[in-house]
């Protein structure tokens, strides 16, 4: 569990880059209209979408996967296909990830402006519920998170899995606003965004190495 956690974090941080190509516009109007106590309200809505998405697919997947050992380590070798898929669409030489974005803007398209009447709303409680909408936006470094929360076995460790991937995503969301043009011009350039690429690629076929082996002890 301890690495998936790890995974969950490293996705969000290797994907800074992409967060800021794709959430930075928000980010970065956003953060120069409201308090820090109000951007972090909105991001913690955004986390708590996460959370219970998690909670969705891990459940989902447990009671499909039979929580059985089996089941588990085939849904860990799908997992780190998705990595390694990221790590492609991360460095730009792949976008087969995009397919999957676009089957979430239907829904993005009717949540879209009730997240924005709630976002131009200063309390708490709009900017919770606009986070929560926010959180919707089809992001293939999303789903791909969501492709651990999968193999996780149960419901409350999906979330987990999660909450990890949403803390890992605040310090390129609450700090963009606040970023040097030159910091904010490294995460989205195609130098960075390779490297990662490449982590997350050598990441995911280490991952798929470990799950066949314990596939093959298991037969």
């Amino acid at each position: 569990m301890t690495i998936d956690v790890f995974a969950a974090l490293l996705m969000a941080l290797a994907g800074s880059g992409h967060c800021v190509m794709m959430c930075g516009g928000i980010a970065g109007a956003f953060a120069g209209q409201v308090n820090k106590r109000q951007l972090a309200t909105y991001n913690l809505g955004r986390i708590t979408s996460y959370t219970i998405a998690g909670t969705v697919v891990g459940g989902a997947f447990a009671g499909v996967a039979g929580i059985a050992e089996h089941g588990l380590v085939s849904l860990r070798i799908i997992a780190a296909l998705v990595l390694v898929c990221f790590g492609l669409y991360l460095g730009q030489w792949w976008f087969g990830l995009r397919y999957l974005e676009r089957l979430g803007q239907p829904l993005w398209r009717r949540l879209q402006p009730l997240a924005a009447t709630f976002r131009q709303r200063r309390s708490y409680t709009a900017l919770f519920a606009a986070g929560m909408l926010w959180g919707w936006l089809p992001c293939g470094l999303v789903y791909s998170a969501l492709s651990w929360s999968a193999v996780s076995g149960s419901a409350p460790q999906g979330a987990l899995l999660m909450f990890a991937f949403g803390l890992g995503t605040l310090p390129s969301m609450l700090g963009f606003g606040w970023l040097s043009r030159q910091l904010q011009q490294l995460l989205q350039s195609l130098g960075f965004r390779q490297l990662m690429g490449a982590a997350m690629i050598i990441y995911g076929l280490w991952t798929l190495i470990i799950a066949l082996r314990q596939l093959q002890i298991l037969q």
